[in-house]
C-alpha cells in the first residue's frame, strides 16, 4: 500500500508541529500522543518515502529538503481539510448552501422576499434563486428537482399524495390603472361599470383569470372582450404607461407599484366587490429532504402566514 493512502491528518499535524517547534516531544503533546507514538510514525514516514524529513541536532530537528517539500503539500492538505469541516460545520448550520425557490406573485412579494433578506442578514453566504411564474410551470419544474420548495396552488390534476401541502394565504385581485384612466378616481365601481374597457389579464387557466371571468358572471356584467393576455409584470407596465388598459394583478403587487410609482403614475380602482383567488399552498415533494438553509428559509416563511 502506498505510504499516502496510509497517512491521516494527524501524521500531518505531527510534521507540522515538529517543525514549528523543532522538538518531538512538543509536537506529540500538541497532537496528543506519545513521544514513542510519534517517534514511529515519523520513522515510519521517513522508511517509506526514503527519505529523513529531519536532520536531528543539539539544537533541535531541522527540515531537509525532503521535509520541506513534504511539509509544503502536507499544509495545502491541512487547509483543504479545515475548510472542508468549515463548509460542512455552515452548512450544517444552515449559513451557507444553495436554496431555489418557486412562487407565485402574491407569496413572492409578501413572504419570500422579506424572508430571504431576513434570512441573508444572518446567513450572508447563503446563495437564493428566486422565480416568479405560473403555478402549473413552478408544480412541473418542482417535480423535476428544480426547486428546494414552491408557493403556488395546485390542480386537481395532480395527485396531492405526491407533495407535502401547507396552507398558505388567499389573495385578493387588484385592479390598476395609470392616473389618466377615466375611472382612476371614481369610487365604488362595479364590474358592470368597467366590461367596455381594454384589459391585460393573465393567460387562460390561471387562477387570476379564473377568478375575474367569475365575478363578472356572479354581478352578470359581461366578460371582457378587448383583451390583452400576457402574464408578464414588464408588459403590463408597458401598457399601463400607454393606454387605458385595466390590468390584473394580485393585491400585494399592486401594493408594490403604486407604491414605487406613487399615485402620480398609477392607481388601484375602487371596487364595491372583492375579487378573491383560491389559497395558495407551500409545496414540497413528499419525502424530500430539504438541506438545512433551505428549510431555514422555509421556516421563515411559514412564519409570515
Amino acid at each position: 500500500m502506498s505510504f499516502t493512502k496510509r497517512l491521516k491528518s494527524q501524521h500531518l499535524k505531527l510534521v507540522h508541529h515538529i517543525a514549528q517547534s523543532g522538538k518531538l516531544q512538543l509536537a506529540a503533546e500538541a497532537t496528543n500522543m506519545s513521544q514513542p507514538a510519534a517517534s514511529r510514525i515519523l520513522t515510519d514516514i521517513e522508511t517509506s518515502i526514503g527519505s529523513a524529513l529531519f536532520d536531528r541536532g543539539p539544537r533541535g530537528m531541522t527540515l531537509t529538503q525532503a521535509g520541506k517539500s513534504f511539509l509544503r503539500h502536507s499544509q495545502s492538505i491541512l487547509t483543504a481539510f479545515e475548510n472542508l469541516e468549515t463548509d460542512m460545520v455552515s452548512l450544517g448550520a444552515g449559513n451557507s448552501g444553495e436554496v431555489r425557490i418557486g412562487a407565485v406573485t402574491g407569496p413572492a412579494v409578501r413572504s419570500l422576499v422579506p424572508a430571504i433578506l431576513k434570512v441573508k442578514r444572518e446567513a450572508p453566504n447563503i446563495e437564493a434563486t428566486l422565480e416568479v411564474a405560473p403555478s402549473s410551470t413552478l408544480v412541473r419544474a418542482l417535480e423535476e428537482g428544480q426547486f428546494d420548495f414552491i408557493i403556488s396552488r395546485l390542480s386537481t390534476l395532480h395527485d396531492t399524495r405526491a407533495f407535502n401541502l401547507t396552507p398558505a394565504h388567499a389573495e385578493t385581485v387588484s385592479l390598476i390603472v395609470r392616473k389618466e384612466h377615466p375611472l382612476a378616481d371614481k369610487k365604488n365601481l362595479t364590474l358592470t361599470d368597467l366590461q367596455d374597457f381594454d384589459w391585460t389579464i393573465q393567460e387562460r387557466g390561471s387562477p387570476i383569470r379564473h377568478a375575474l371571468e367569475n365575478a363578472f358572471v356572479d354581478e352578470g356584467a359581461a366578460v371582457p372582450r378587448q383583451v390583452t393576455n400576457t402574464s408578464s409584470l414588464l408588459v403590463t407596465l408597458g401598457l399601463l404607461a400607454q393606454s387605458n388598459t385595466i390590468a390584473t394583478v394580485v393585491d400585494e403587487a399592486a401594493q408594490l407599484l403604486t407604491r414605487s410609482f406613487g399615485d402620480d403614475k398609477l392607481r388601484v380602482l375602487d371596487l364595491k366587490n372583492q375579487i378573491k383567488v383560491p389559497p395558495y399552498f407551500i409545496i414540497r415533494k413528499a419525502n424530500q429532504h430539504l438541506s438545512r438553509a433551505a428549510a431555514r428559509v422555509l421556516d421563515e416563511v411559514m412564519r409570515s402566514f
